[in-house]
């Protein structure tokens, strides 16, 4: 693979964030009844990250938690027969029934992922809405999935990878498309 572009760099991603920390709170009239839910790896790490910035902004912290759900999508290889995207492990430890979830991913692409999440969320209860915050939207959807809250709309070609790095897990941040 091939890197093609650089779109964000660290500064790009910390805007990033701190705009859609201000749009949720503003949806949200606030974040009182709340839940962030990254979807693991770095939707976790990102989740984190909003939830640090809502607190600096608000003065109170936002409930978190997080999914981890293994995946079929153009960067992973099949595990199970199946091709749908399977829920691992849920870690939410608060009630999400009548909750405003907030799910947070770093890409989103076919929107398989996003639907999974949204099962494994309904299956603890039913929450007020089920919202979604990505850093970055490819677009090609197969799925009637849109997110809320973006950093980045970046068109691309299903023949591109999308790379998001995070300092948590890559030692930077930065997002860039690869060619395959």
């Amino acid at each position: 693979m091939t890197e093609k572009a650089n779109i964000l760099d660290e500064q790009a991603i910390g805007r990033a964030i701190t705009r859609i920390a201000h749009e949720i709170i503003e949806r949200n009239k606030g974040i009182e009844e709340c839940i962030l839910v990254g979807i693991k790896t770095r939707g976790s790490h990102l989740a984190e990250r909003l939830a640090k910035k809502i607190e600096q902004i608000e003065g109170t912290p936002i409930l978190i938690g997080e999914l981890d759900i293994t995946l079929y999508r153009d960067d992973l290889m099949l595990k199970y027969d199946s091709n749908e995207p399977l829920v691992q492990q849920v870690d939410i430890k608060h009630d999400v029934t009548d909750k405003k979830v907030i799910l947070v991913d770093d890409v989103l692409y076919t929107g398989r992922t996003v639907r999974a999440a949204m099962d494994a969320v309904m299956d603890l209860g039913r929450p007020a809405t089920i919202q979604l915050a990505v850093l970055v939207d490819r677009g090609h959807r197969e799925l009637p999935i849109r997110p809320d809250f973006v950093g980045k709309n970046i068109p691309t070609s299903s023949d591109e990878r999308v790379v998001v790095s995070l300092k948590e897990t890559d030692d930077k941040d930065s997002v860039s498309i690869h060619s395959k």
